[in-house]
């Protein structure tokens, strides 16, 4: 058995034991052993992490632009040297099969890339006699301390792609709560960020638990939020935090459909369709977990995805072979196992059942193998509502019309794919979809990270998506500066206009 790690909060640069007596389990998902004990930390402790970022703020935020992106530049390259350690963290503790760790890990270097481009993307606008003699220039500045609220399934590439970059690219100080399942890769790329020379107390890591969580949504000190997760929750982060006159971004649940038209090759289809419902075990908000399968054809796709789904191999996440490692731990198998028995119990079709797997020599791993429901109903709360682990199903139509009706009446919109090869379709789905990041013939469609990330509907919360301009936006506001120099004759005159010469 592996030692089992007494973690600690990262704060103002260095490792900080926690005081608390209550300590969360973090499983090893591919053994289903304990490797890690992580602190439930204290109100006082989420303070402190909060008043080092607010200490550090000043410093951070009048260091130019172009210094703070050579460290972002150091970040890039530590994070390739330390490609394999990053990678096999992330399968470590979070079960993502070995590709799909490094891709986690990839992910976090691209938005990295896109904040070193912050020199260009921070500058403002200006324009010389905006009204006769007066010149106006907008400036981008940094906002202060911010709060990202962390996810357990991407432990790279949500706080250390999503968040940090660009937060503190943009001159502000950030305070991370962790996913108490997987904060180890988080704490070890903060060691990286102090290696490239990056100041204490910019970066601060805490692990807590929604109580002590709740301290940032009112805490006067933290002026943003950045939050990934359900949309319950997202909801209320919005409006507490709203309501105290922070700026808020929640990216939230998905329930991402696929419309595969009567002309799309079947099995290229059920190749991307496969790789985009059973990658990363279904743990992700972009993950295909519907199919809405032209009638047509439908019979054809379903043999082909579950022949191909079959070949899957399922086994421990570090194993390079493994195609679809475990889920994070325990409490989420056994929820997608209930999942699984909802839709039978429903009345859909289970043609291929993934329940019961075991991977030798690592029985007591948190496996589930490729699960496909067929003839899935509207109505069947399985076709219907997020359950985030390796679950397809199947929803048949007769027209494009009717594929599009059922893919707009989810509530949830982050994602939308159409597999077809007649362009008259494709563009209709794109200009008709209600998903905010659509795919056309792309299973995960997944902008690179110079686009946001634009969920819709009930997929986000908020006015400003992650990455892109979007981006640069959320963590930075603009100062308008309006400049008159006078004339001789001016400077002796006694005479201003009730707009003082703007209008």
């Amino acid at each position: 058995m592996s030692e089992i790690k007494k973690l600690k909060l990262w704060i103002n640069g260095e490792y900080v034991e926690s005081k608390t007596e209550k300590y969360m389990d973090a499983f090893n998902p591919s053994t289903g052993e304990v490797i890690a004990k992580v602190p439930c930390c204290t109100k006082e402790e989420v303070d402190k992490a909060i008043a080092a970022a607010k200490a550090a703020f000043p410093g951070w935020s009048s260091t130019p632009v172009i210094k703070r992106t050579q460290i972002l530049y150091k970040l890039r390259d530590l994070l390739i040297e330390h490609m394999d350690e990053l990678t096999h963290l992330v399968a470590l503790e979070n079960g993502k099969a070995w590709a799909e760790a490094q891709g986690d890990v990839l992910k976090a270097k691209e938005p990295t890339e896109l904040a070193c481009q912050a020199p260009s993307l921070l500058q403002g606008e200006s324009l010389m006699d905006a009204s006769k003699g007066y010149d106006t220039v907008l400036y981008r500045e940094p906002v202060g301390v911010f709060a990202g609220i962390v996810p357990f399934n991407f432990p790279a590439m949500i706080p250390m792609g999503w968040m940090t970059p660009m937060c503190i690219a943009c001159g502000n100080t950030i305070v991370l709560k962790a996913a108490s399942f997987t904060p180890q890769t988080s704490m070890r790329i903060a060691e990286l960020y102090k290696e490239a020379g990056l100041p204490d107390g910019v970066i601060n890591i805490v692990t807590c638990s929604r109580n002590e969580s709740e301290i940032f949504l009112q805490h006067p000190d933290v002026k943003g939020i950045t939050f990934v997760g359900s949309t319950g929750v997202g909801k209320h982060i919005y409006s507490v935090a709203a309501a105290n006159g922070k700026r808020v971004q929640c990216l939230c649940q998905a329930k991402n459909h696929a419309l595969v038209m009567d002309d799309a090759p079947i099995e290229r289809t059920a190749a991307g369709i496969i790789n985009a419902s059973f990658g990363c075990a279904g743990e992700r908000c972009m993950a295909l977990p519907v199919v809405v399968a032209h009638e047509a054809i439908a019979d054809k796709l379903v043999a082909a995805i579950v022949e191909q789904a079959k070949k899957i191999k399922v086994g421990p996440a570090y194993d390079k072979e493994t195609k679809l490692g475990p889920v994070v731990n325990e409490e989420h198998m056994k929820s997608i196992l209930k999942w699984i028995d909802k839709g039978i119990e429903e009345g859909a079709e289970l043609v291929l059942d993934g329940r019961g797997v075991k991977v030798e020599g690592y029985e007591n791993g948190f496996y589930i193998g490729p699960t496909i429901f067929d003839h899935v109903k509207p109505g069947m709360t399985v076709g219907d509502e997020e359950i985030f682990g390796p679950v397809l199903c199947i929803k048949r139509v007769g027209s494009f019309a009717e594929g599009l009706e059922i893919m707009n009446a989810n509530p949830c919109a982050n994602g939308s794919v159409i597999y077809t090869q007649n362009g008259y379709f494709a563009r209709e789905f794109a200009r008709h979809t209600d998903g905010g990041m659509v795919g056309i013939n792309v299973g995960i469609p997944v902008p690179v990270g110079m686009f946001p990330f634009s969920g819709h509907k009930n997929s986000f919360i908020g006015d400003l998506h992650t990455l892109g301009k979007d981006g640069f936006r959320f963590y930075t506001e603009t100062k308008v500066v309006t400049t008159h120099w006078f004339d001789e004759d001016e400077g002796r005159s006694h005479k201003v206009s009730t707009w003082d010469g703007t209008i």
